[in-house]
């Protein structure tokens, strides 16, 4: 307390300590993670992951899964014309994809923060802390969701396991992930992208298989096996010495993000004396064509260990029109 005068002026210097509710402004940094997480995605920056307009409206729509009806494509040989003879009408047939809307969220003490805190711009540290973990979330909820969804046996048209032959044909290598494309046929051309367990890549650049693009710094921008790109996540399924990657094509996962009630709010353990940030997501991360089709969700979504359940997925597209194909094999 200080006198001047006959008039007292106090000061609570702890109101003037910075904290992260000072910092963060929740319409701002929720958007801002959102598309720095994008930005940090090797998998949307390939392609393979399209973020689209329909599914973000779709996840603000709410419930727990939303439909995607579709029309599929048109069969049936055509008719040599006559005169004595009318054309026989065909139809077309509809069906529906169905995603799953997941809703997750994450809380973090400022002591977890506290080095992002020292920065110039502490919001813009804190945002891409946070965008940093959710890139790394999504790409693993990916990766579990392609386990439930290839163990579904609907989906045997677009595996290629090569795992239990022997004498060099059980290796990954040219050879054999030519063959892997193959799994589509004349729609192979579709795949463009390899997501690779980092033994796997290690394996083929061993074979000096892999083309590495650099920028005119000398920093690694891309790297590629013939000529698709490589997603290297040590969250690829291996067991055994008995690897799965996965070939991708572009768009063949859809992504919606949606907005949380409430997506950023922080709190203050007084007692702790610490500051807490809690961020929240609601988003749609779909392989295009497999409906998630389960309705014995325990919780409001899914975890990512009932993603993994085969009879949670059913396929809806013909296979050529699934641009994702498994490939199990050994290095």
């Amino acid at each position: 307390m200080i006198t001047n005068k006959g008039v007292n002026f106090t000061f609570d210097l702890q109101r003037h300590s910075t904290k992260i509710a000072d910092i963060i402004i929740p319409e701002v940094f929720n958007p801002y993670v959102i598309q720095r997480a994008m930005e940090l995605s090797a998998l949307v920056q390939s392609g393979i992951i399209t973020n689209e307009a329909a599914l973000d409206a779709l996840v603000a729509g709410g419930g727990k899964t939303v439909n995607m009806p579709y029309f599929n494509d048109l069969t049936g040989a055509d008719e040599v014309l006559s005169d004595t003879g009318a054309l026989t009408p065909s139809k077309i047939n509809a069906d529906q994809d169905v995603a799953v809307i997941l809703m997750r969220g994450k809380a973090w003490s400022v002591n977890d923060l506290a080095k992002a805190l020292s920065g110039a711009d502490p919001m813009k540290a804190i945002g891409d802390l946070v965008a940093v973990y959710w890139a790394r979330r999504m790409q693993a909820t990916l990766i579990s969701m392609l386990k439930g969804v290839f163990a579904s046996s609907s989906m045997s048209g677009n595996v290629k396991d090569i795992s239990a032959l022997t004498g060099g044909a059980e290796l990954i290598g040219g050879t054999t992930v030519i063959d892997a494309f193959q799994t589509l046929g004349d729609a192979k051309q579709q795949l463009t992208g390899i997501a690779m367990h980092s033994n796997v890549e290690a394996a083929l650049a061993k074979q000096n298989l892999i083309t590495t693009v650099r920028n005119s710094d000398g920093e690694v921008t891309m790297k590629s096996y013939m000529d698709k790109r490589i997603i290297v996540d040590d969250g690829c399924p291996v067991a055994a010495g008995v690897y799965t990657t996965y070939l991708f094509g572009q768009g063949a996962i859809g992504l919606g993000n949606g907005h949380p009630p409430v997506p950023t709010e922080t709190d203050r353990d007084s007692l702790a004396g610490e500051d807490i940030l809690i961020n929240r997501k609601h988003f749609i991360l779909h392989p295009r064509g497999v409906a998630f089709t389960s309705n014995s969700v325990a919780g409001s979504s899914p975890t990512n260990a009932e993603l993994e359940t085969a009879t949670n997925w059913n396929r809806k597209y013909e296979n050529k029109a699934i641009k994702i194909v498994k490939f199990v094999h050994k290095i």
